[in-house]
């Protein structure tokens, strides 16, 4: 069984599985449910590179013992699919806080530095519009950074 670890679009016509990680207090989380799954999936982690690894492994656990038990594998678990991470607001802010300032975002979006660091404590949740732009700014500045060297 082969799995794909990717934040990107899905290409290959691969099953997809949505992860939803969130920032709680001092770790993320990451869950996925359906079933699809045949179950809920949830693991915690104070490193979001960790988290992922952790959820790929729990992952292959969980089909391991479906096998075991003799159940069938759901379809979206045959053959190869792709994780899709996708962060809350806050869960984003707090993956790039060690790299990007709040105030660096600030300046490629526009939105105010307190209103960022209310959407970073999960104080307040943006609006659509607003996580758009958080994330098209955070684009921006990864693009710029990677033009200097």
């Amino acid at each position: 069984m082969e799995i794909v670890v990717s934040l990107k679009h899905n290409k290959n016509n691969m099953g997809k599985i949505k992860v939803l990680v969130d920032w709680c207090n001092t770790n993320y989380s990451a869950a996925a449910t359906g079933k699809e799954l045949d179950g809920t999936i949830l693991v915690t982690d104070r490193s979001l590179e960790r988290l992922k690894e952790k959820f790929k492994e729990t992952l292959e656990f969980h089909i391991e013992g479906i096998v075991a038990a003799g159940d069938p594998v759901p379809p979206a678990l045959r053959g190869r699919y792709e994780l899709w991470f996708e962060l809350t607001t806050q869960a984003l802010l707090r993956s790039v806080e060690e790299k990007i300032t709040l105030t660096a975002i600030h300046k490629a979006t526009g939105i105010n530095v307190k209103q960022l660091s209310h959407y970073a404590t999960g104080e307040k949740n943006p609006r659509p519009i607003q996580r758009e732009k958080i994330v098209n700014g955070i684009r921006r500045i990864a693009a710029e950074l990677a033009t200097v060297v």
